[in-house]
């Protein structure tokens, strides 16, 4: 077949895939489905709806369109181009329109009805029930009990959400890569590590220019607000990175996301309207392990109750550092970052660029593999010959090592960990195809996507890591085993899917603990050019450093979440009172921040998460699931890091089971009592 996108049950042919195949391949799936579906539901009105006649081919319908979507919609995000961006953004409103209809067809809705009081029910797997129980929730989400007006209004908010949020993703990466500064004297840029400068050195000559070009690409805009001593370029660079896509700053008003903003949160407070919610922030937690909105106000709440002192404490420690050694008396947003750095080493003599040439990245993969054999008895081997979008791409298989099947391909995945131009910012995992068993008796096996941001090979050097780096590539690799290791054979709660939000994030942050653990790191370091080990004094003070402003940390991401769920749950209210996004996040910042944002700051303009990714009133999922991923990782402190019988406990319950059960089982399965926050205040450092 012509068409790369048509072709299912391999791996995508990236390199085969062009703009012009996306809006067709599109087209002809939905068309292909929708008659499918037809005769679907011609059968179940003859014979009755059961797991064969109906959710298998229906399962195998959806998982062919996810196969023709999830390539494009990463090239996306990791390739893009004016005409890529044409084409995907031509199909969003298809997609939008046809998760609707399916969200709204009653015939569908009732072969799912008669599946759950069927004969057959009660004797079915846990994830098959689960698949039933899931689709019949969400169609009530889509509107399926509203009168037709309301079922189109409902669609028409679908689509122009879905529009929104991509130009608003859209607009964050072009603010981005149309800012940046060539500097051609070096002195305008001391302190700045040597790996950042022969990075920009690198970006300069890419664009044939002479000198140093910085950006605000991750890696390059932390290292010159961190380490340059250059007050006036932190100022620069803060301010255009704060601004980014916002009416403030360099480029103001040029990529604006306010009024995309808006309208995000009118449409979506409209939908929540219309499903008999009393706003979004109920809506979202419908899918949520969470109950009620007040559980989220007073989680977060508690936390912030028990940061706020230490947080207070930690500014006070820097204020009064950086009078005592630098006369400094008045801290700006771009100093805090700089003189944080210079505290930290005035107590700890350690930095993350110290640790760079311990962590070079292959032995920092290495490693990550290595930890993740031992606690859940798999493998990694490279696959050298594949089809890619970049060279930079690698891929992997994961094996098994259980006796019973040792040496068996169990998933693949692939990994693009190095920054560049075209590519979004930021790290995630997302799944390229799901674990499930095919109409034909066959095990489709998962593969997945696994995206950072580092800065690449320089000057004949390695990739060198931070510590701070080497944690994020585990946080994304723990989703990705999430993804990978499911036993699960139901695509709709296989993996990560039908996962509740705020539980997703508990194997990701989970396998960050290994991170800093005496017995894990040598496996994950070693200095690039001898392979010397981590010394020991240097261990010892990352260790101590560990939880170095640690409150400051917690209330800096509890301000997002509050801000998020906020303006997810009062926006009547704000509306009524002329209260804009902006004013609800001062107000949050007058409550739990300490550090005073300058007047011009935009952070809610370039925060994705909520307005172009899932996790619009969610973003509080990531402490939530902080507190499991802590507490699972307490019985690792308790019976030994590398404890095969809790690694074993952790993969059945937890990774293997995807989203076939509810996370607060799974979690009470392998802890043996509900979680608590006690594991995360210690780790935190926020406890004796």
């Amino acid at each position: 077949m012509s068409n790369p996108l048509l072709v299912f049950g391999q791996l995508p042919a990236f390199s085969s895939i062009l703009p012009e195949h996306i809006e067709p391949a599109l087209d002809q799936i939905l068309s292909d489905n929708r008659a499918q579906l037809v005769d679907i539901l011609a059968v179940v009105g003859s014979e009755g709806a059961t797991f064969a006649n109906f959710l298998q081919p229906y399962a195998e319908m959806e998982d062919k369109l996810e196969q023709m979507w999830s390539p494009v919609s990463h090239l996306n995000a990791v390739a893009n181009s004016d005409v890529l961006r044409d084409a995907y953004n031509a199909c969003l409103p298809k997609l939008s329109e046809y998760s609707t209809e399916l969200g709204q067809h009653r015939e569908l809705f009732d072969a799912f009805s008669s599946l759950k009081t069927s004969e057959q029910f009660p004797s079915s797997s846990e994830a098959q029930q689960k698949v039933v129980n899931n689709a019949l929730r969400d169609f009530t989400l889509s509107g399926i009990d509203l009168a037709s007006e309301k079922q189109q209004r409902f669609g028409d908010i679908k689509k122009r959400l879905s529009e929104l949020s991509s130009k608003y993703s859209e607009n964050v990466l072009d603010a981005s890569q149309a800012w940046s500064k060539c500097i051609k004297d070096e002195s305008e840029l001391v302190g700045l590590p040597a790996s950042s400068l022969a990075a920009a050195k690198q970006a300069a000559e890419a664009k044939e220019l002479e000198g140093y070009l910085l950006t605000l690409d991750v890696p390059c805009y932390i290292a010159v607000v961190t380490y340059c001593e250059n007050r006036a370029l932190r100022q620069g660079m803060y301010t255009a990175y704060t601004t980014r896509a916002s009416e403030q700053g360099p480029n103001a008003g040029e990529w604006d996301n306010n009024p995309l903003m808006v309208e995000i949160l009118t449409l979506k407070d409209e939908i929540a309207q219309l499903l008999g919610f009393n706003n979004y922030a109920e809506r979202s937690i419908a899918t949520k392990m969470t109950t009620d909105t007040d559980q989220v106000f007073s989680f977060l709440n508690n936390l912030a109750s028990k940061s706020l002192p230490a947080a207070w404490n930690e500014l006070f420690e820097l204020q009064e550092f950086t009078h005592n050694s630098f006369n400094i008396d008045t801290l700006y947003a771009w100093d805090i970052a700089f003189y944080s750095e210079k505290l930290k080493q005035e107590k700890y003599a350690i930095s993350q660029e110290a640790l760079r040439p311990w962590f070079p990245y292959n032995k920092v993969l290495d490693g990550m593999f290595a930890v993740a054999s031992r606690l859940f008895d798999v493998s990694f081997e490279e696959v050298l010959d594949f089809d890619t979008w970049h060279p930079d791409v690698r891929l992997f298989n994961v094996l098994s090592n259980a006796d019973v099947n040792q040496g068996e391909v169990i998933a693949t995945f692939y990994l693009d960990v190095y920054a560049r131009e075209h590519k979004r910012g930021g790290a995630w995992m997302a799944d390229c195809k799901v674990r499930r068993r095919t109409s034909t008796g066959e095990l489709q096996l998962p593969v997945a996507f696994l995206t950072c941001n580092f800065n690449g090979p320089v000057d004949g050097k390695p990739a060198l890591l931070t510590h701070n780096e080497v944690t994020t590539l585990f946080h994304e690799f723990g989703h990705g085993l999430h993804h990978m290791l499911t036993r699960v054979e139901e695509s709709a709660v296989s993996g990560i899917n039908g996962v509740a939000w705020d539980a997703v994030e508990l194997p990701s942050q989970f396998m960050e603990n290994w991170c800093w653990e005496k017995d894990a790191i040598p496996m994950m370091s070693g200095h690039y050019e001898t392979g010397e080990a981590l010394p020991d004094d240097m261990l010892d003070k990352m260790l101590a450093a560990k939880n170095f402003q640690s409150a400051m940390q917690m209330v800096r991401q509890l301000e997002f979440s509050l801000f998020d769920f906020s303006i997810h749950c009062y926006y009547q209210q704000h509306q009524t009172d002329n209260v804009t996004i902006h004013n609800v996040l001062d107000d949050i910042r007058e409550q739990v921040a300490v550090i005073t944002a300058p007047e011009f700051n935009r952070f809610e303009c370039g925060f994705s998460h909520i307005f172009a990714g899932g996790y619009a009133a969610g973003y509080y999922s990531y402490k939530w699931a902080e507190v499991l991923s802590a507490d699972a990782f307490s019985l690792f402190e308790e019976k030994g890091i590398f404890d095969k019988a809790s690694g074993d406990a952790f993969r059945q319950n937890i990774l293997e089971k995807g989203g076939s059960k509810e996370p607060m089982e799974l979690f009470v399965a392998f802890r043996g009592r509900e979680p608590n926050v006690d594991a995360l205040l210690r780790h935190s450092g926020l406890t004796a």
